[in-house]
């Protein structure tokens, strides 16, 4: 008996250790059933075991394909030439065409005289040399005698003004090797050397199967009755797309249902077959209806479940019949995560490619980004140049906001090691976009307006091609970014409770020894946002504090919050007593949203917000919304282009139709 059980008594060790059976027994199960992450790889361990297990011996088969159809295809074997380019002597210059040693000794003092058709021949470029001639005279340098007779003053050398046969391409010379991408420039050189068929790789061929029971084709005609909970499923596309991008070809699968009896038939199915990789797309994670675990264990075997990546953690590489068999997590960017990772790289080595691999350049980010240990962070950014060095501006970092990838302009890659990065931190950023689009992007940091998406339309359509990237972090954080230099204008509506005007004396308290100029961009009607038909009938701020009413409030810092917190105390009212308070939003469409969506019952922000979601709007005030804008940056080109845009009459007409603005001083500047 052991020291234990002598201690508590033998019955209780045995109930103990029945309790302990069960909690075990529990845990196993829960782990059958939720798919528990028990062994996560980081992304090196995890490519490593990808990139063995699927190292190819024989890459792929090849097929022959027309030289003019394989632009982008990948060699299967190097390619000779069969014919010589030119294959014959031709002219290079229109002019004679000569034996050159019957050429020497003519000078301007004892000029040669040569005879037509028997010691100089006429020729055009391009024409095969006549026999016996060995130049060519240019027809600026031949004086003319007659028909039959012409005058030289300078001697001709051997080769002179000659394309010789093989200059360009000798008959056997390899032209390209294996593993060659053809270019539009190869197809030229391909023909003239009598090839006019190539062995290509076969593209990798693969099965993409979107999985979940909420999912929705786009094509349907139920998308117009769009039920709760329900999705369109677009990540098949998506992904289909990028294996295009990286040399393959792709089939999409119906959409199957969360069942897996049909997944896995679906998966069978396309390993017997010709594919050469299958993505099931969801279905990864730890869910009770996430399958694809499930799948593969049945079929073959899980080589790695979870890495330690965010965005893309719940990705599944399994090999089914020593075929390649992810499982994609659902979230869109995780989704392309992953991809990125390691389904586009696999794609590339079935190829006999490199790794595609982006630009970087040193960025600095604007504010502080929090990170994991033990995680490697994707931090989507908008990126801008304001002085001398880039500027990094974090987007949201939800995986499931494929808006953070399609507005980024590159992505900031955080150690799992590191524990946040610091503002003004030079790191490294993969470029999305290329450099000269991000050196003539505009960065405007502060207050949230709609009128700023129509500016940024608008300068779109202006010589240059300019992009306006917008920060929404509040007035205070606007103003806090121009004194740290990481912008080149600021959006604020800073109400001063003392003599109710706007922005003058924060710009006066927060930027003493900054030069900045005030620009009107808009005036704005400010108040509360409502569901249509106002069902809880508010009238005004002082319902805020009622029990049934839910409010969402905006960030601290921001104007809004400011008049919100000015109005509460000219009217008595204690913020803790407002239910949702502390709730905030960086927006005021994120302020509309919450209300159209029923979470809250109000939130204060712009007309505009409310019009564009058919919501109610109570009125409260008549704001300004100006842009700060540094006196070092207010003459440089681009600037000068986006103000003369908020002049236009275009703009003005545009900003009106949006509802509850006024453009009567848009475009002024203010003294300071």
């Amino acid at each position: 008996m052991t020291l234990f059980s002598n201690l508590i008594g033998v019955e209780t060790c045995i109930i103990l250790k029945k309790i302990l059976s069960c909690f075990l027994d529990l845990g196993d199960t829960m782990s059958k059933s939720r798919n528990i992450y028990l062994k996560m790889k980081t992304l090196k361990e995890a490519r490593d075991i990808l990139f063995e297990q699927f190292e190819p011996t024989e890459i792929l088969s090849k097929e022959m394909i027309s030289v003019p159809d394989a632009v982008g295809r990948i060699l299967a074997e190097p390619v000779a030439a069969t014919l010589s380019s030119p294959d014959v002597h031709l002219s290079a210059m229109d002019g004679i065409a000569v034996k050159a040693a019957f050429t020497f000794g003519a000078s301007e003092t004892k000029p040669k005289e040569l005879t037509v058709g028997r010691e100089a021949f006429y020729v055009n470029t391009g024409h095969v040399l006549p026999e016996n001639t060995d130049a060519v005279i240019m027809i600026e340098h031949v004086n003319v005698m007659d028909l039959d007779r012409i005058q030289i003053e300078a001697p001709a050398f051997p080769w002179q003004h000659v394309r010789k046969v093989g200059e360009d391409i000798v008959a056997t010379e390899l032209l390209f090797p294996q593993n060659h991408v053809v270019t539009p420039y190869c197809v030229g050189a391909l023909l003239s050397g009598g090839i006019f068929t190539i062995p290509v790789r076969k593209r990798p061929k693969v099965l993409i199967i979107p999985t979940g029971s909420e999912l929705l084709d786009w094509q349907q005609s139920e998308i117009e009755a769009l039920q709760p909970g329900q999705v369109i499923e677009t990540n098949s596309f998506v992904l289909g797309k990028l294996i295009e991008s990286w040399g393959g070809i792709y089939v999409r699968h119906d959409i199957l249902k969360d069942d897996l009896l049909k997944i896995k038939k679906a998966v069978e199915n396309a390993v017997d077959s010709d594919f050469n990789m299958v993505l099931m797309i969801g279905g990864s994670s730890a869910g009770s209806e996430d399958f694809s675990k499930d799948v593969i264990s049945d079929l073959g075997d899980v080589l790695v479940h979870g890495v330690t990546i965010m965005p893309g953690k719940p990705i599944i590489i399994g090999s089914v019949k020593e075929k390649p068999v992810f499982g994609i997590p659902g979230y869109p960017v995780s989704a392309i995560m992953a991809f990125e990772q390691f389904v586009g790289p696999l794609i590339s080595l079935m190829l006999g490619q490199p790794e595609k691999e982006r630009p970087v350049i040193h960025v600095e980010p604007i504010k502080k980004i929090p990170s994991k240990l033990g995680v490697e962070e994707f931090i989507r950014v908008k990126l801008g140049k304001v002085g001398n060095r880039i500027v990094a501006i974090p987007l949201p970092r939800g995986a499931g906001s494929i808006t953070s990838i399609t507005e980024a302009d590159g992505i900031i890659r955080v150690p799992n090691h590191v524990e946040g990065l610091n503002p003004q931190e030079s790191v490294t950023a993969e470029l999305l976009r290329p450099l000269s689009s991000i050196e003539n992007t505009i960065v405007v940091v502060g207050s949230h307006d709609n009128t700023l998406d129509i500016l940024a339309d608008e300068i779109k359509n202006k010589p240059g091609n300019l992009t306006l990237s917008s920060s929404h972090v509040g007035s205070m954080g606007g103003i806090m970014a121009i004194k740290k230099g990481a912008c080149h204008l600021a959006g604020t509506h800073l109400l001063d409770t003392e003599d109710d005007t706007y922005n003058i004396s924060y710009l006066k308290k927060y930027l003493p020894e900054v030069g900045v100029k005030l620009f009107n961009l808009v005036l704005r009607d400010q108040g509360l946002i409502i569901p249509s038909g106002n069902p809880k009938r508010i009238t005004g701020i002082e319902d805020l504090c009622r029990e049934d009413i839910t409010f969402i409030n905006r960030q601290i810092g921001s104007g809004t919050r400011i008049l919100l917190d000015y109005r509460l105390k000219q009217l008595q009212i204690d913020p803790e007593t407002i239910v949702g308070y502390q709730n905030e939003e960086f927006t005021h469409m994120s302020v509309a949203v919450a209300v159209l969506s029923g979470t809250v019952d109000v939130g204060l922000g712009i007309y505009a917000a409310a019009k564009a979601l058919n919501l109610d709007f109570i009125p409260i005030v008549t704001e300004q919304y100006d842009l700060v804008i540094p006196e070092v940056y207010f003459d440089l080109k681009n600037i000068q282009i986006l103000l003369d845009t908020i002049h236009s009459a275009r703009f003005k007409k545009r900003v009106v139709a949006l509802g509850g603005y006024s453009t009567e001083k848009t475009g002024t500047i203010i003294e300071i």
